[in-house]
């Protein structure tokens, strides 16, 4: 069989031009305050103690990795340079030791750096990283955001332990925590906020996302020590956790802004890669319709051995024997091949889970890489064609409506989180969804397109530094209308044009 394609040289190719005459290394610079003669005010906020609780998003987490020129534009650092105008004091980050990305422990590599576009699509950069979480950075830390941290994890005593790094522990919170022992919460409460923000809960469920759904949707199992790294997290225990992290927070009377969670299905992570780049000449899909005759004559004689013994109608028969078909034509947009778990099960009578995606089915981002490679160097075994892709590579319908379902609760139980304890409250999932067709954010227009949309960054899950400057002014602006202070009347929010979109190969 012939080489199939090149779904990387085919999407990244056509930008390649547009990404290196918008940026270079002359072009990266400091973001650039605001100025305005009108006095900034704080309200009725005291921002004179910010603590920002959360996880990568908090952390400055951009282009699949954490590094200083991504925790200098995180979210909370920007916020916290406008509250600096209004009674604000430090903001202390746990920052990373290079632009490189990555972690060490003792030396071996256990987090890979950070990626740039390379000029047909992301690369990692040829620099090895330099932190090590041995060496624990002195604190505290006003960012308490941790990469990878789900909502339960927040309060885990020793998920700082380095000896539990790859069981239990995170090595982010490794670097940052007070002791061993600590909690993310208990070293974010122990600073006495006078503000806060708070946002957590992506990860609960993002992690299986991130995996194609292959996790456990854990609905229903109240006891999170059970979980693995790839399921949902309960409702029930998310509505609990988050309840007691806020109640810390504010327990001493402090006021603080909290964020509820994105549609993450709508993000480019999940919405780049199409579910049928498939080019075939008239001959190749010959060749892989005949490989195929078998499952399908298979599963239409299981199937209508099902109708004869009454166990199934001749209907449902038909259906699902048009849902399992594989069938290829000579063109340019044949659907992927994919294993699907939700199909009836077949398994006992050697008839695998296979389909073609279709335009309902969401491929993750890195399935880019694999999708018409060959399968240990041979040229009959085409990952995505001829073999089907796993689980992890697609997001099904069925994964996707539990995706939905825990986003919905979740942010059921942030909002009214907020309306309980009066604290001012950024719709970002709205805002997310709106990105669909654009948001004018100065002169530039925010969408979710993959690299040209100014809003993600190259993982297509975390935002650019521009889209860290767009979700910081809807913080300060939520925070204006709850508190009373005048961050966007003063004319003092980021503005879009002192943030760039990528980071070059070099950081000086």
């Amino acid at each position: 069989m012939k080489k199939i394609f090149n779904i990387k040289t085919l999407f990244f190719v056509a930008i390649a031009s547009f990404i290196f005459t918008s940026c270079t290394d002359d072009d990266y610079q400091k973001p650039v305050e605001g100025t305005s003669d009108i006095p900034v005010i704080a309200g009725n906020a005291d921002f004179s103690t910010y603590v920002a609780v959360g996880n990568s998003l908090t952390a400055g987490f951009t282009d699949g990795a954490l590094f200083i020129k991504g925790q200098e534009n995180s979210i909370p650092n920007l916020v916290a340079n406008k509250f600096a105008m209004a009674g604000g004091g430090d903001f202390t980050q746990p920052l990373m030791a290079d632009n490189n990305g990555g972690l060490l422990l003792g030396g071996a590599q256990i987090q890979s750096q950070r990626l740039y576009f390379d000029g047909s699509g992301p690369a990692l950069i040829s620099d090895t990283p330099t932190t090590d979480i041995v060496n624990v950075a002195s604190g505290p830390f006003n960012n308490m955001g941790v990469p990878g941290a789900k909502s339960y994890h927040l309060g885990f005593s020793g998920y700082g332990n380095i000896a539990g790094v790859g069981v239990y522990a995170n090595p982010y919170f490794v670097r940052m925590a007070s002791s061993p022992a600590a909690t993310v919460i208990g070293d974010a409460v122990s600073q006495n906020p006078t503000f806060f923000s708070l946002w957590i809960g992506s990860n609960d469920v993002l992690r299986y996302a991130l995996n194609g759904g292959d996790g456990t949707d854990q609905t229903g199992n109240f006891d999170p020590t059970t979980y693995g790294d790839a399921d949902i997290t309960d409702p029930n225990v998310f509505a609990n956790v988050y309840s007691q992290l806020v109640d810390g927070l504010t327990a001493n009377g402090s006021k603080g802004v909290i964020l509820n969670l994105p549609d993450i299905t709508a993000i480019p992570h999940f919405t780049t890669v199409p579910y049928n780049p498939v080019p075939l000449d008239a001959e190749t899909a010959q060749l892989l319709n005949g490989a195929f005759v078998q499952y399908n004559g298979g599963v239409e004689q299981v199937l209508a051995g099902f109708v004869a013994a009454n166990a199934i109608t001749q209907e449902m028969a038909d259906a699902e024997l048009a849902k399992r078909t594989i069938h290829f034509e000579a063109g340019e947009n044949n659907a992927v091949t994919i294993v699907d778990e939700d199909l009836m099960d077949l398994t006992a009578y050697g008839i695998p889970n296979y389909r073609h995606a279709t335009a309902a089915d969401l491929l993750v981002l890195p399935s880019k890489s694999v999708i018409g490679t060959q399968v240990n160097n041979n040229p009959q075994l085409i990952n995505g064609v001829s073999v089907p892709l796993a689980d992890k590579w697609v997001l099904t319908p069925n994964e996707q409506t539990a995706i939905q379902n825990a986003i919905t609760s979740y942010n059921t139980t942030i909002e009214a989180v907020a309306t309980a304890k009066d604290l001012a409250f950024v719709d970002v999932n709205t805002m997310m969804n709106d990105l669909a067709t654009g948001i004018q954010f100065d002169e530039f227009t925010m969408t979710n397109q993959y690299i040209f949309g100014n809003t993600f960054s190259l993982d297509g899950v975390h935002p650019t530094e521009r889209g860290n400057a767009f979700i910081a002014n809807a913080i300060l602006k939520a925070i204006d209308t709850k508190y009373g202070s005048n961050f966007e009347a003063s004319g003092n929010l980021n503005k879009a044009k002192d943030f760039v979109t990528q980071y070059p190969a070099t950081i000086q």
